[in-house]
């Protein structure tokens, strides 16, 4: 048995063989009751339309300025308005703005997108136009009024909040079913009417808790163990039931503006259940099965679900790399078109060194603290996608995550909401951003998504080297969403000669490099300049019989990051710019061993 939540308790870390959950225990728990049943409101799907479109004309164009007579102005229009004509509307002049921009009014309000492809068309027919776009309207940020929510710092604050509310003006997650994989859920009147029909996969009955092997019922009886219990000395002393899967779950889709308790990320969208850990953890086998059976996979003897999942949530993890069976059952979500987020540990090491966290194909999640750092607990690397708030409660209890639980030590008791951390804690936020995103775009593959929530991350505040693209911003990946894709890197060719800092081949990223090791003696080096809180990451792909080494440098020529893997492997190393302004750091390539040449000294360099 192996596998438990990535969470960590107080005074006491749970750690049952390979895989271990990591958070802090309920702390500061706040006794909750049912509130009335209200229908939560959420914001809007897609903009407001409009009747108005903006319009700026090249300076120096006559008619373009104030002083324009009306001759001028009338000539001026004439193209944008043949263009309104052409999709059906009558355009004309409603005043002039700011900038000298000329509003313009439509004859009828259009959606958004109507609006935006006529502005599109006035722009290239017009060479006269600097740009156009719609005039559209705003309206006040949908804020819940959960009476919990302004103690959900990790939504809302510019430090190490996800930029939240604006998100849900645009999207709520509705449609989209996201999995939760861990310890089942307790039916707490803040989450239950999201909660969709799961299934309990675990298999042993010691583990389950319950009397029961499989089962159709996936609430969690608890996982209280006692010293010992769980052998090896393990634990060292009692734990309490974690309630774990009922606090990822609320992050995800906790009701939301129902007058109490908490919000969620996604509150429109539904939770399945797929109860895999119970006490001491879970095994691989069984939370292989639940990957498989949530994203809508046969498994042998079960019945096929009818809510397939498109996000599954694995806030669990333990040490080693990433085993097959788990790839496989990653490999087999993917082909059905599921995003899998999984939580980076809370080891401080390189999540490398974990599983499911270095598996591929996933979207590995690191944690940040109120302040936009690395949480001192998180996992790193270069397996690392993104980060997102875990918490640090360290200094004080609201510092955590808060969400909801049960006040039960061993068997299930009352509602409650209660503070964690843990990259556990961080998962769920990232799980319920890819629902907004995939309700706004239900056409993006797995890859599409990591590759959305990279683009649109924003800097780190504070120091976190090896956390990913940066801290996943709600608002901006659902914009980028229904955006054009981000652009592929580049792909370049190695020019000699680059053996030292001060010959290096410079580079923009992102940017692929095709180069070669053309004798023993060979080295090469690649500078990048990165803006404040970006980072770099850099991969390196040698040729299969050769043993190529990974460096970064930073100007002052100290080395801040390494990857030394054996023949055929491929190293990846990563660095954050922590100052306030531009770093430039060199990326070597080191030949340790193996071919060289045209032929036998090839690489690949991916710097992103």
């Amino acid at each position: 048995m192996h596998k438990r939540s990535m969470m960590k308790r107080p005074m006491a870390v749970v750690a049952m063989g390979a895989l271990a959950l990591a958070m802090l225990g309920p702390q500061a728990a706040l006794a909750g009751g049912g509130a009335p049943e209200v229908q939560a409101a959420g914001g809007a799907e897609e903009s407001v339309p409009t009747d108005r479109l903006i319009v700026k004309y090249h300076k120096g164009v006559a008619g373009a300025h104030a002083d324009a007579t009306a001759a001028e102005r009338a000539q001026l229009h004439r193209a944008a308005q043949e263009t309104a004509m052409a999709h059906g509307v009558q355009l004309r002049l409603l005043r002039l703005g700011g900038f000298d921009t000329h509003v313009m009014k439509l004859d009828r309000r259009l959606a958004h997108a109507e609006v935006l492809q006529l502005a599109r068309d006035i722009a290239a027919r017009d060479p006269n136009v600097e740009y156009a776009e719609p005039d559209r309207i705003l309206q006040a940020q949908f804020t819940p009024n959960d009476t919990q929510f302004g103690q959900q710092w990790h939504y809302f604050e510019p430090a190490g909040g996800l930029n939240l509310p604006p998100a849900w003006d645009k999207s709520t997650g509705t449609g989209v079913v996201v999995a939760v994989i861990d310890t089942g859920y307790r039916p707490h009147v803040d989450l239950a009417p999201n909660i969709l029909p799961g299934l309990d996969m675990i298999s042993d009955t010691f583990v389950s808790n319950d009397g029961s092997r499989r089962d159709s019922d996936a609430k969690d009886p608890g996982d209280a163990v006692r010293a010992g219990e769980c052998g090896g000395g393990q634990p060292s002393q009692d734990q309490p039931s974690s309630w774990h899967g009922t606090h990822v779950a609320g992050t995800i889709a906790a009701r939301t503006n129902n007058g109490s308790g908490v919000a969620g990320v996604a509150f429109n969208a539904k939770v399945l259940p797929v109860r895999v850990l119970g006490k001491c953890g879970g095994f691989t086998s069984d939370i292989a099965d639940g990957i498989v059976w949530a994203s809508g996979g046969q498994v042998s003897g079960l019945l096929a679900n009818p809510h397939p999942a498109r996000v599954i949530n694995l806030s669990l993890g333990g040490s080693g790399a990433c085993d097959i069976t788990s790839q496989n059952a990653i490999n087999s979500a993917r082909s059905r078109n599921t995003v899998v987020t999984v939580a980076a540990g809370n080891s401080n090491a390189n999540a490398a060194n974990f599983t499911p966290a270095s598996c591929a194909g996933v979207i590995t999640v690191a944690a940040i603290n109120r302040s936009g750092g690395k949480a001192f607990y998180s996992n790193f690397g270069a397996n690392v996608a993104v980060a997102a708030p875990g918490g640090d409660m360290r200094t004080s209890t609201a510092n955590g995550i808060l969400s909801t639980l049960n006040n039960g030590a061993t068997s299930p008791g009352a509602d409650a909401f209660a503070f964690y951390q843990g990259t556990s804690m961080a998962t769920p936020h990232v799980a319920g951003v890819v629902a907004l995103m995939l309700a706004r775009n239900p056409a993006l593959t797995p890859d599409d998504v990591k590759a959305r929530l990279q683009s649109s991350a924003r800097a780190f505040p504070a120091a976190c080297s090896q956390c990913g693209a940066g801290i996943v911003n709600a608002s901006a990946a659902v914009d980028a969403a229904s955006g054009p894709p981000p652009p592929p890197p580049n792909r370049i060719a190695e020019v000699e000669s680059n053996d030292s800092p001060f010959t290096a081949q410079g580079v923009a990223q992102p940017v692929k490099i095709d180069g070669t090791i053309g004798s023993t003696s060979d080295t090469d080096f690649y500078p990048v300049t990165l803006g404040a809180g970006k980072t770099l990451t850099a991969t390196l792909t040698p040729n299969s019989t050769s043993d190529y080494d990974l460096y970064l440098y930073n100007s002052a020529g100290s080395q801040v990051a390494q990857s030394i893997l054996g023949t055929g492997q491929t190293d990846s190393a990563s660095v954050t710019n922590g100052t306030q302004g531009s770093a430039t750091f060199y990326v070597r390539v080191h030949p340790f061993s193996g071919g060289t040449g045209s032929v036998n000294g090839k690489y690949t360099l991916d710097l992103r």
